[in-house]
């Protein structure tokens, strides 16, 4: 077993408080709250009146590398981040459109690579990030993503790595392939292949999918990233048979020429829909107390997703393939 459960019966229904034994890091599933009803419909404006990612203002509203140049893949282009909160910090727009309905593979292919350009060659530890949608907490609402290495990992990875290298020490096997097998054998699992995704048991945040990568490093990424684009896409469809629209993902990876029994990977979270009253789905539980309270069983995530699949016509899985 890779985490604990203990289990409350409150009033209002069944609560479960969960502990990952690699990291510590704990959450609170509570399902009955889903009955509030606040994830509604997205509204997002489609307005693009002064918005500096849009391709008649970019090239006059966003830096440029020391080269004197951006990054350009397709439609994407990178740049270094204006308002940088990392050591090193690279912002990807994803594309000319102001909104997108559905994103191609090529799309995402490009953003990806032209940010893992950005990010090469700086020592540190690598993320890259995407918030989408303002409710997710984009402060512009044109599709980007963004880059960031600092000399020293975010607190989750340094969790993860000294979780890891005990794991390692003690059992003489990676965490990362015995998680994997255990959660081959759950209702968790979702995506069963080389890359390998997954419900986390103890999210970090509503409907928290993970995706172990078969690597460590930053340059590895680059013979995955098909790979890893069509899962995304799946995933992003995935949230939206449960009506959601906005998401966080983040891509953590080790320093490079570093081994500390870390397995790069990926986790993406579902966020409130956009709306009107400014409501958000963080609280001093997760802001203060640093312990998420979830409203979606992670073992209910695998079923779901079969179904989903199931109900794609082999027309629709041509096309996604193309």
């Amino acid at each position: 077993m890779m985490f604990t459960v203990r289990e409350v019966n409150t009033p209002g229904g069944r609560l479960q408080y969960r502990t990952d034994l690699l990291t510590g890091l704990s959450c609170r599933i509570s399902t009955a709250r889903l009955r509030r009803g606040i994830d509604q419909a997205p509204q997002v404006t489609s307005s693009a009146e002064g918005c500096p990612f849009c391709p008649e203002r970019l090239e006059h509203t966003t830096p440029v590398f020391s080269d004197g140049r951006r990054i350009v893949y397709g439609e994407s282009v990178t740049f270094p981040n204006l308002f940088p909160f990392g050591a090193w910090h690279t912002v990807t727009v994803i594309s000319r459109a102001h909104t997108v309905e559905r994103f191609s593979a090529k799309q995402l292919l490009d953003a990806f690579s032209g940010q893992i350009e950005s990010l090469e060659g700086h020592e540190g530890f690598p993320s890259i990030n995407w918030n989408y949608l303002p409710s997710a907490g984009a402060s512009i609402a044109h599709p980007h993503i963004q880059g960031l290495v600092d000399q020293e990992p975010s607190f989750r990875v340094r969790r993860c790595m000294e979780g890891g290298k005990r794991y390692l020490q003690k059992m003489g096997r990676s965490y990362w392939d015995d998680m994997r097998e255990a959660e081959m054998r759950s209702t968790r699992q979702l995506l069963d292949g080389h890359l390998f995704w997954f419900a986390n048991p103890v999210p970090m945040g509503e409907r928290e999918v993970l995706c172990i990568l078969p690597f460590s490093h930053l340059d590895e990424m680059k013979s995955e990233l098909i790979a890893f684009v069509e899962g995304l896409l799946c995933m992003i469809d995935f949230y939206r048979t449960f009506g959601t629209s906005a998401f966080n993902l983040s891509i953590f990876f080790e320093e490079e020429g570093e081994e500390h029994g870390f397995r790069a990977f990926s986790s993406m979270i579902a966020r409130i829909n956009p709306n009107t009253v400014s409501l958000s789905d963080s609280s001093f539980m997760e802001r203060l107390h640093l312990e998420p309270l979830i409203l979606t069983m992670p073992e209910e995530m695998g079923p779901i997703f079969r179904r989903m699949q199931e109900t794609v016509s082999p027309s629709a899985k041509s096309n996604d393939n193309s």
